[in-house]
């Protein structure tokens, strides 16, 4: 992890006009196509939602506003950012889980199964206190939305990107999955998250390259 110097920062005027902003966040949502992927991992016989979760964080880690933070009047980026996304547990409820990024995938997926595992059996709506080298992430696996709203307790002050992805539909012959993002505006801009979009893509276009075979 290192400090962004505020004195040499490029984005240090964009940083200082938007992080007071009473609703700083902003948010896109597109459908990429995942058949290619999505074969792959049946094919596997892995979990799509662990493949999908690895996948994201994987694109998410390789662009630096992605693993920037926001803390107090400073921003410091990451090394590597982890996923925390939501489960299902009983009752119809959710719980966090958080998870540890490997650049291996069937390393992460070993720990992600027994992690989720776990949680649900020990739900929890509490995060680790101090740790923001997290992505929050969410699956509404039952609707194949076209926008997507995060709740956040403090708009100004919570720079963790946030990740949902849907229902998977047929659109001109091709297996789609819809696709959000919400983000600090004082971060990053719609260039950062369309290149998170186009990691994305290249991913789901070849998943042997990043899953293995």
């Amino acid at each position: 992890m290192r400090e962004i110097d505020m004195q040499t920062w490029a984005r240090g005027t964009h940083f200082r006009t938007y992080k007071d902003f009473l609703q700083p966040l902003f948010g896109m949502c597109a459908h990429v196509e995942i058949g290619a992927f999505y074969k792959h991992i049946k094919a596997l016989g892995v979990s799509l939602n662990v493949a999908i979760i690895y996948t994201l964080t994987r694109a998410a880690n390789t662009i630096p506003e992605f693993r920037q933070r926001i803390r107090g009047n400073k921003v410091v980026e990451h090394d590597v950012v982890h996923p925390s996304t939501t489960i299902l547990v009983e009752g119809g409820l959710f719980s966090f889980c958080d998870l540890n990024y490997d650049p291996n995938f069937s390393a992460f997926a070993v720990h992600a199964e027994a992690r989720i595992a776990y949680i649900k059996s020990n739900p929890t709506l509490e995060d680790e206190e101090g740790r923001d080298d997290l992505l929050f992430m969410t699956a509404i696996p039952w609707v194949s939305f076209t926008s997507f709203l995060h709740p956040i307790r403090d708009a100004s002050g919570d720079s963790f990107p946030r990740i949902a992805w849907g229902k998977l539909f047929e659109e001109g012959g091709a297996m789609k999955m819809p696709l959000g993002v919400q983000a600090h505006h004082a971060l990053m801009d719609g260039l950062h998250v369309g290149k998170f979009y186009t990691e994305v893509e290249s991913y789901l276009q070849d998943g042997a390259a990043i899953l293995g075979d």
